[in-house]
């Protein structure tokens, strides 16, 4: 094998697929990143066994081949490489190091044999669709926060995503997070292909790694999926990954019907507001309180350590008088989704969830338990 390739190609493809590699694997291959030069250029490939990235470079393909290497140590050197250098890869049939030159600079790694390295079997990937790298990048970022983290709940640690009905019997795709504190909720006009997706569950890290991705991408993304697969292929980027395999909870049942009293404010004040209050809140709790009469808003916090703080503000409220209590941290978390300048809130008491929505968007949907405060 013997390929040359521009030093911030290489750079951009292997920052790419190291992150897919765990720092600490008890199987010695899956540290690897495997490389295969063709005619066609050069393609590196990581996986962790539930994850596989492969993207393609192009480049000076001398001699084609294929050889695996240490993916951190490959990205380190090259990271370190000057700006605008050649880089060449080159390694003989029969040898088990992977040479690299640049300049004056030259480094011999020791190689794992190819044969070692698991290929991931995609299996049918029935459906098929395509997405702007926008909608994508919404469906993530007005979900993802809410993803758990809890490995015993383990069918939580991800995005569920189905299409269904909305009202007037239109097809949306949802996507749906909840980590049992807090749910988000996002919905948009399905793709014509992607009518008949039960509901499938993307891992966290999947949905991490596939965000990182669209920020360099403007074009549309394909994505197909199974009952056990899934796979997103970008300009010159394919990620295949396993599902979570467990059923995703009655996400609807926890979505109150009967809030009635309505709350609207400026999410960004509100959010500044929150922020100073829970300043004095417990390391621990994050309790925060919110008390309401009508067009008035009273923010308090305390604890033993700390002392207390309070904040009035100015809203719109008519309903009767009530007192609640959030975990500051999901509030804000929230409110971090809201993008137009008002927020609605509806609730019902004390201790029932409380449904948070954009004012001028109702394509998202929060629901945040309440606290004892």
């Amino acid at each position: 094998m013997k390929v040359v390739l521009e030093r911030n190609a290489l750079l951009k493809t292997l920052g790419h697929v190291q992150s897919v590699v765990e720092r600490r694997n008890t199987i010695p291959i899956l540290a690897n990143v495997l490389i295969r030069a063709e005619k066609n250029g050069v393609s590196f490939t990581a996986t962790d066994m539930d994850l596989e990235m492969n993207e393609k470079v192009a480049g000076d393909v001398g001699k084609p081949g294929a050889r695996t290497a240490p993916a951190h140590t490959l990205y380190d050197i090259v990271r370190k490489l000057p700006d605008g250098a050649q880089v060449e890869l080159s390694a003989s049939e029969t040898g088990n190091q992977l040479t690299l030159s640049s300049g004056r600079s030259n480094f011999k790694l020791g190689c794992l044999p190819v044969d070692d390295f698991p290929q991931m079997a995609e299996g049918d990937l029935q459906h098929r669709f395509t997405l702007s790298s926008g909608d994508l990048k919404t469906i993530i970022d007005k979900t993802k926060f809410a993803m758990s983290m809890e490995e015993t709940r383990y069918y939580l640690n991800g995005i569920f995503i189905h299409t269904t009905k909305s009202k007037g019997d239109v097809g949306v795709l949802r996507a749906v997070a909840t980590d049992g504190h807090r749910l988000a909720r996002l919905e948009m006009p399905a793709p014509r292909e992607a009518n008949a997706i039960a509901g499938v569950i993307l891992p966290r890290k999947t949905v991490q790694e596939v965000r990182k991705l669209l920020d360099e991408v403007s074009g549309d993304i394909t994505v197909a999926l199974s009952a056990s697969k899934a796979r997103f292929s970008f300009e010159h980027v394919v990620v295949t990954s396993k599902l979570i395999d467990g059923t995703f909870p009655d996400y609807e049942r926890v979505i109150p019907t009967g809030n009635d009293k309505s709350l609207e404010l400026d999410a960004k004040s509100f959010s500044a507001a929150v922020d100073r209050v829970a300043t004095i809140s417990s390391e621990k709790s994050r309790a925060i309180k919110l008390s309401l009469a009508k067009n008035t808003l009273t923010l308090s916090a305390s604890s033993p350590e700390a002392g207390s703080a309070t904040e009035e503000i100015e809203v719109s409220y008519k309903g009767e008088s009530i007192e609640i209590g959030f975990n500051a941290r999901y509030l804000l978390d929230i409110l971090a989704q809201i993008e137009g300048s008002g927020a609605k809130f509806n609730m019902a008491d004390a201790a029932s969830p409380t449904i948070v929505q954009d004012s001028s968007d109702a394509s998202a949907l929060y629901v945040l338990m309440p606290m004892r405060v």
